[in-house]
């Protein structure tokens, strides 16, 4: 399998775990606020964009630090649509390594599929605007959405949902209508928009709900699962 990145030390996107993080490339979102541009698009000949790791790079660099490490964060692009990745999977559990999965949602089936069989320790999963505004990003197929949140909530996998808050696609009543997919029972951040660098260069001049306003918007409409990061 090749990855597109590669973090050796990461603090921040595995909730109390010092982690190492990889980025698989091609996504079946077009998100123009995506601030990982460079991981969304396969080249032609199938081949990726950029700087390439393989497998065994990524093996050999836990198999040395991993005294030091907790996990492993897998991100993109979207990791689920690689057909090699539970095999990389186990072999990194092998380590003793956890495993944070990153992903859009859009593939129940992997999801269900990894979760059963013991591959994911952790799993953060975009609720990007309200499902009548998927298709702005690219993704039509709603009902996957509905049962990726579905399959998280019933499992027994420590998860999270999160929502980047860029203003021009997302209004203040939004935000009641995504809470209502997810209930209360799970943790929900709202995170801020960085327009430094995105997919749609258009984006780079759009502003983000502030922090200040984000915990407005959690007092009006009461939402109470939800935090800013």
């Amino acid at each position: 399998m090749t990855f597109s990145g590669f973090i050796k030390s990461d603090l921040v996107n595995y909730p109390g775990m010092i982690a190492s993080t990889v980025f698989t490339c091609g996504c079946n979102f077009r998100c123009p606020y995506c601030h990982n541009p460079e991981f969304v698009v396969m080249g032609s000949d199938e081949t990726y964009f950029g700087e390439v790791y393989s497998e065994e790079d990524i093996l050999s660099y836990l198999k040395k630090r991993g005294a030091f490490l907790d996990a492993l964060v897998i991100s993109g692009g979207e990791p689920t649509l690689h057909q090699e990745l539970p095999g990389f999977m186990r072999r990194v559990k092998e380590l003793g390594l956890k495993i944070k999965l990153d992903s859009n949602g859009s593939r129940p089936d992997t999801l269900r599929s990894f979760i059963d069989e013991g591959l994911i320790d952790y799993i953060a999963m975009d609720i990007k605007a309200p499902l009548e505004k998927y298709h702005l990003l690219g993704f039509k197929d709603t009902g996957c959405i509905l049962e990726s949140i579905r399959i998280l909530e019933e499992s027994d996998v420590e998860h999270e949902f999160r929502t980047t808050c860029p203003r021009i696609l997302l209004q203040e009543e939004d935000f009641p209508e995504m809470a209502k997919l997810i209930g209360d029972r799970t943790t929900w951040y709202l995170q801020t928009f960085n327009p430094a660098k995105t997919l749609d260069p258009a984006y780079n001049n759009v502003s983000s709900f502030s922090r200040e306003e984000l915990e407005d918007i959690i007092g009006k409409f009461n939402l109470v699962n939800a935090k800013v990061r």
